[in-house]
């Protein structure tokens, strides 16, 4: 009579060890071959024999059990305000090609404008994540955070004595950028910020102000003239603000993401002002689209691929000692472009 399906048996799980036997190699160096780890310490023909018992037993990693034996699971989490921000884009590929395939990477997403708080890693903790990467956390969030998972803080200045950071080197790159403004001859600038309130956009505008200030350039503070990081948003607040700007003699705006300036573009077409004859308009980030508008965007370029990748070496070092890691800056670099030549 023939078998019903429950009757089956199930395959055997094949182990690292049926690999190592069938290759002529040892357990750790099918470990290192599996893990993506080869580099300096496994020959090109024993990684060639490893992959062809692989694939002839068809082994599959069991990180789940690594991962019980190491009391934390695979999964790297990373908690942030706004992903669909085009910026976070580079990020997690960064994050993602550093990780290799030995962890999985979980989004969080805590809600647009609003800033990742402890309360949202109490929920995760559950899954014993092996790190968790945290893009602009609040004032309370280290007060509040429970003990566990490594934790690695990006984009977070001020915060380098509280936890381990990633941060960029914003003061060179803004001072570069109104270098640029006062060589073509700019005597006034104006701010469009963030709504979202973290140390990197409150950093940001007070370089800007400083600076200014310092190379006899007015700033004309508008503290009301900010919008959540989405260029729809960002138009309506400089359609609103722009005849305050012009009329106080504003030639020069800098706005808190490219995102912003792409709001800001938009809307001057809308209202006939010309850029960069009747204003200059300038961003941070330097995203894929800042080459391509009309006119092309000048910004601050913030190397998101390098924060992901600086994210996951800080994370590595961190899980090595429960005290801050240092981590050098990334450089933040002005590129030039048509909106303010």
């Amino acid at each position: 009579m023939p078998r019903t399906p429950s009757a089956v048996p199930r395959p055997r799980r094949v182990t690292a060890a049926q690999v190592a036997e069938l290759a002529g190699t040892s357990i750790a160096t099918v470990s290192l071959v599996v893990n993506g780890k080869t580099a300096g310490r496994v020959s090109d023909a024993n990684i060639e024999r490893v992959k062809n018992a692989v694939d002839e037993l068809g082994y599959v990693v069991d990180h789940t059990a690594s991962s019980l034996a190491r009391g934390t699971s695979n999964v790297v989490i990373l908690i942030a305000p706004d992903l669909s921000n085009p910026f976070y884009g580079r990020v997690i590929s960064g994050i993602k090609n550093e990780l290799g395939s030995e962890f999985q990477l979980l989004l969080s997403v805590t809600g647009e404008g609003r800033n990742p708080s402890a309360s949202d890693v109490h929920r995760l903790i559950a899954l014993r994540p092996a790190g968790i990467l945290v893009e602009a956390p609040d004032d309370a969030f280290l007060r509040d955070l429970p003990a566990g998972a490594p934790l690695v803080l990006l984009d977070a200045p001020g915060r380098e004595t509280q936890a381990t950071t990633v941060n960029f080197d914003l003061a060179d790159g803004i001072s570069a950028l109104l270098d640029h403004l006062a060589e073509r001859g700019h005597t006034r600038i104006g701010y469009l910020d963030s709504r979202t309130r973290t140390e990197t956009f409150e950093l940001r505008r007070i370089l800007v102000e400083n600076g200014a200030r310092e190379r006899g350039i007015e700033y004309v503070s508008l503290p009301e003239a900010a919008s959540l990081i989405d260029p729809d948003a960002a138009a309506a607040v400089f359609a609103r603000f722009w005849p305050t700007w012009r009329d106080a003699g504003v030639t020069a705006l800098v706005c808190a993401t490219d995102s912003h300036a792409y709001g800001v573009l938009s809307a001057a077409r809308s209202l006939g002002v010309s850029v960069p004859e009747d204003l200059a308009v300038t961003g941070f980030d330097n995203l894929p689209a800042s080459a391509i508008v009309s006119p092309a965007l000048t910004t601050v370029e913030l190397p998101g691929e390098a924060l992901g990748r600086g994210a996951v070496h800080a994370l590595q070092a961190q899980r090595l000692t429960p005290d801050p890691v240092a981590t050098p800056l990334l450089g933040a670099t002005l590129i030039v472009r048509g909106s303010t030549a």
